[in-house]
């Protein structure tokens, strides 16, 4: 099997480097990364892909030069990642870019009919009537892999989705969790950048500390499995155990657990519907101590925020991770304060006329009228 990784120096994309590793019969067949010219170098020398495609253009010739001793065909810009995404030969395309820089490589994996193991999950939240209209349309499926979606997907194996009655969605808490909106007005990047379990890039981490990632997660998970808002709740689970349930109609709960640990979902993606052999490490199922909560909505207004984004629908949700984006940028470099995020994100929400079935282009542009009138707001 052949596989494509969108994003391969990133945290996700590492660690699926180091699942194909391990399992049998997969090769890479394309690497694509943004700029980080010198991790990407290592892993074409040591993967040997027939592609590799940067964002950065400047930084694809730069490569090229290094590569030249090499067969690898090493591409540049936005349309070298598309067809790095999209060649014939690719069976597997595992998603990973972070933010809206992977909603046109995903959107051209699908249509191409290729499976795709979705990492990303902001081309679900700000495209998903468009990407699973697609996937419809096509025999290949669209397989999740963050931890939460994969616990879902894995938890409804063998049901029909008719009888789900709801989801229970787990989250950390993040690192601040059980403070309040006061204690937040002085947190720092590299406060909101300890993630009390799991090892993730800086957005990510930072979109956890604010519990929007988990609001994403709400948008991603009504359309992967078709589901309500209603039948989605939200429930806090500090030891990341318990990765997410599922409760069906006639009352049963099946949850799945494991280590906090991406590879473990990451290799399911690629071996569904079996699985591959591994050398990760297993649960101590003796060793556990798991306790439930429910979200603190007031302090962390950002999960607020997403849930009424997907309430109204249309482009909404495109405005709200347009904004969380350029906050989270601008957060990091210490532009604004941690609890400016959420502020702006409603603020930016405010000013914007919704959409209800935005096309592909629409959503593109309302992207860009985001993220430009959020640095107005930041500069001004």
């Amino acid at each position: 099997m052949n596989i494509a990784i969108l994003g391969s120096t990133g945290s996700v994309g590492k660690q699926a480097l180091e699942v194909i590793e391990q399992a049998p019969n997969l090769s890479v067949y394309s690497l694509v990364a943004n700029r980080s010219i010198d991790l990407v170098e290592i892993q074409a020398r040591k993967f040997k892909p027939e592609v590799v495609a940067v964002y950065n253009e400047k930084k694809a010739m730069e490569l090229k030069g290094r590569l030249a001793d090499t067969r690898i065909k090493v591409l540049g810009g936005e349309s070298g990642v598309i067809e790095a995404a999209s060649c014939e030969e690719v069976d597997t395309v595992l998603s990973a870019i972070v933010g809206t820089a992977g909603l046109l490589p995903t959107y051209n994996a699908v249509k191409n009919n290729k499976k795709v193991a979705l990492a990303n999950k902001e081309t679900l939240v700000t495209a998903g009537h468009i990407i699973m209209e697609l996937v419809k349309n096509n025999n290949n499926p669209l397989l999740p892999v963050d931890s939460e979606h994969s616990a879902i997907f894995q938890a409804i194996q063998g049901n029909s989705s008719k009888f789900i009655e709801n989801i229970y969605l787990t989250a950390s808490g993040g690192p601040f969790r059980g403070k309040k909106s006061a204690e937040l007005e002085k947190i720092t990047p590299q406060d909101a950048l300890k993630h009390p379990n799991w090892d993730m890039g800086s957005k990510i981490s930072i979109d956890s500390a604010t519990m929007i990632n988990k609001g994403l997660e709400i948008i991603e998970a009504k359309w992967l499995f078709d589901l309500s808002l209603d039948q989605i709740e939200v429930v806090i689970h500090p030891q990341s155990i318990i990765h997410s349930a599922v409760c069906f109609s006639d009352g049963n709960i099946i949850a799945q657990m494991g280590p906090s640990d991406m590879r473990m979902a990451i290799s399911y993606a690629f071996s569904y519907p079996e699985r591959f052999m591994n050398n990760f490490k297993r649960l101590d199922i003796f060793d556990q101590n798991l306790t439930f909560e429910r979200p603190d909505y007031e302090t962390f207004n950002g999960l607020s925020l997403c849930i009424e984004a997907i309430k109204t629908g249309g482009s909404n949700p495109a405005v709200l991770n347009a904004v969380n984006e350029v906050c989270v940028e601008s957060f990091l470099c210490g532009r604004i304060n941690f609890n400016d995020i959420s502020k702006i994100i409603e603020k930016v929400l405010s000013m914007h006329r919704n959409i209800q079935h935005p096309t592909l282009s629409e959503v593109l542009d309302i992207d860009n009228w985001a993220r430009e009138s959020t640095l107005g707001l930041i500069k001004g």
